[in-house]
C-alpha cells in the first residue's frame, strides 16, 4: 500500500491533463491505466478549438504540431437531398483559434500521457477493480497489476477519468446510461480516399439517418471514416452501423467514386459516447469524475476531447483548493461540479436540441439549402466551430427568423 495526494484512474486526455496540472502545482499524483501507451483509442480523432486552448496551457501544442496529424480549417456538411455546404472556420474569432487537428488517438493520447509522466507517477497495465471507502468517503483504489499481484493505493482524492464505461462511476453507483442520451459509433482508417481537403466532413445521408456519416482527414492521405447514431434510434430502426457505412461508401453518389479505390487499414471498431445532455453525479466525498466518465460528450458533434481536457483542468483547480482548505468532503468538492455544469451545461443542452432537430430530413434539406445560398448564414454557422457558446443562437426564435429570410 502506498499513499498519494491524488489518484487518477485513466490516462487518456482527461486524466493526463488533470494529472499534469496537479503535478505542476506540487501534488503527489498517481495515474493508473489498464493499457500501455501508445495505445489505440476508438474515436473520430477531431481536436477542437476548445481542446487547443487547454493544450496551450499545458504547453504541448508544439509536440502536437510535430506529431502526425491533419490540420483542419473548416467543415463540409451535406443534407439528405445531396446539398453540400463548405464552411471555413472564422478568422479573427474571439478565441483566436482558426484551425483544429485530426490526430489519431494512438498519437494524441501518447503526447498527453508522456507530458503527464513529467509531473506524476504512472502505472500502466493496471486494472482498477474496486474503490476503498471509509466513513462514506473514497480514500483509495484496489486493483491488479500486470504482474497479477493485488495492490492498494490511498489518496485524499480519487479522480475517475476512465472513459464511457468507467469502473469508478460504476462502483460509486452513479453510472446511468440512457438510450436517448447515448451514442453508438464505429470508425475505420482508410487510405486512397479521393477528394480529401483540410475540412472535416459531416454528411446527413439517408443510409445513416438519423445519425451522420463522417470523413476526417489525417496525415499522409489517410482518413478516419465512421458513422454514429443515438442508441435509441439505432435500436428502433435496427440499423447495422457497419452495413450502413459500407452502403454509403458503395452506393451513395456523393461517395461512390471517392471510395472506389479506398482500402481499409486495420479493423472497423466501435465505441460508446455518453452525452452530456443527461447528468450523472460527478462529485462526492473524496472523489470526482471527469471527461467521458462524467458523461460529457457533445450531443451534436459527438466530440468529447475538449470537455475532457477542460474538466481535467477544472478538477485540478478544485482539488488544489481542497488541499488548501484541508477539506475533501462532498460539500467542498461540489464546487467542481457546480463550476463544470455552469460552464458546459447550457452548451450541451443546446447541442442536444440541435441533435434532435438533425433527425428530420426535410429540415436538414431546408437548412442546408439556405446555407448554400446565404453567406450570412454560413458565417453564423462558422462561429459555432470555434465558439461553442454561439450555438445558443440555434435555439433563438430570432435565429430561425433570420434563416427564413436568408
Amino acid at each position: 500500500m502506498q499513499d498519494y495526494d491524488v489518484i487518477v484512474v485513466g490516462g487518456g486526455p482527461a486524466g493526463a491533463a488533470g494529472a499534469a496540472f496537479l503535478g505542476k502545482s506540487g501534488k503527489k499524483v498517481l495515474v493508473l491505466d489498464k493499457a500501455h501507451f501508445p495505445r489505440d483509442k476508438t474515436c473520430g480523432d477531431g481536436i477542437s478549438g476548445k481542446s487547443m486552448r487547454v493544450l496551450k496551457e499545458l504547453g504541448i501544442t508544439d509536440a502536437i504540431e510535430r506529431a502526425p496529424h491533419g490540420k483542419i480549417h473548416g467543415v463540409v456538411f451535406s443534407s439528405p437531398n445531396g446539398t453540400v455546404v463548405e464552411i471555413p472556420i472564422q478568422k479573427g474569432n474571439a478565441q483566436k483559434i482558426d484551425y483544429g487537428y485530426c490526430c489519431r488517438r494512438e498519437v494524441f493520447d501518447n503526447v498527453l500521457f508522456q507530458n503527464a509522466k513529467k509531473n506524476a507517477e504512472t502505472m500502466e497495465g493496471f486494472q482498477v477493480t474496486d474503490l476503498i471507502t471509509e466513513g462514506g468517503a473514497v480514500v483509495g483504489v484496489k486493483g491488479v497489476g500486470e504482474d497479477k499481484k493485488d495492490y492498494e493505493f490511498r489518496a485524499k482524492v480519487v479522480v475517475g477519468a476512465d472513459g464511457a464505461n468507467s469502473i469508478v462511476a460504476r462502483k460509486l453507483g452513479v453510472y446511468d446510461a440512457r438510450p436517448d442520451h447515448w451514442c453508438v459509433a464505429i470508425r475505420g482508417y482508410y487510405k486512397n480516399v479521393r477528394g480529401l481537403t483540410p475540412n472535416i466532413e459531416l454528411h446527413f445521408i439517408d443510409e445513416t439517418m438519423p445519425g451522420y456519416f463522417w470523413i476526417f482527414p489525417l496525415e499522409n492521405g489517410y482518413a478516419n471514416v465512421g458513422v454514429g447514431m443515438v442508441l435509441r434510434d439505432q435500436r428502433k430502426k435496427q440499423v447495422n452501423l457497419k452495413e450502413a457505412m459500407n452502403k454509403a461508401m458503395k452506393d451513395n453518389p456523393l461517395f461512390r467514386d471517392r471510395f472506389a479505390q479506398a482500402e481499409l487499414v486495420g479493423d472497423i471498431k466501435g465505441w460508446n459516447l455518453p452525452f452530456g445532455s443527461w447528468h450523472w453525479k460527478a462529485h462526492g466525498s473524496g472523489w470526482l469524475l471527469i471527461g467521458d466518465a462524467a458523461a460529457l460528450v457533445d450531443p451534436f458533434t459527438g466530440e468529447g476531447i475538449g470537455n475532457a481536457l477542460l474538466t481535467g483542468k477544472m478538477a485540478a483547480e478544485a482539488i488544489n483548493e481542497a488541499f488548501a482548505a484541508n477539506d475533501f468532503s462532498e460539500a467542498f468538492l461540489k464546487r467542481y461540479e457546480d463550476r463544470m455544469r455552469a460552464e458546459l451545461d447550457h452548451e450541451l443542452q443546446n447541442s442536444y436540441r440541435m441533435q434532435r432537430v438533425g433527425t428530420k430530413n426535410w429540415l436538414l434539406n431546408f437548412f442546408m439549402g439556405k446555407a448554400a445560398r446565404s453567406e450570412e448564414l454560413r458565417d453564423m454557422i462558422a462561429g459555432t466551430l470555434t465558439d461553442a457558446h454561439s450555438r445558443n443562437k440555434y435555439v433563438s426564435p430570432l435565429f430561425y427568423l433570420r434563416v427564413l429570410l436568408a
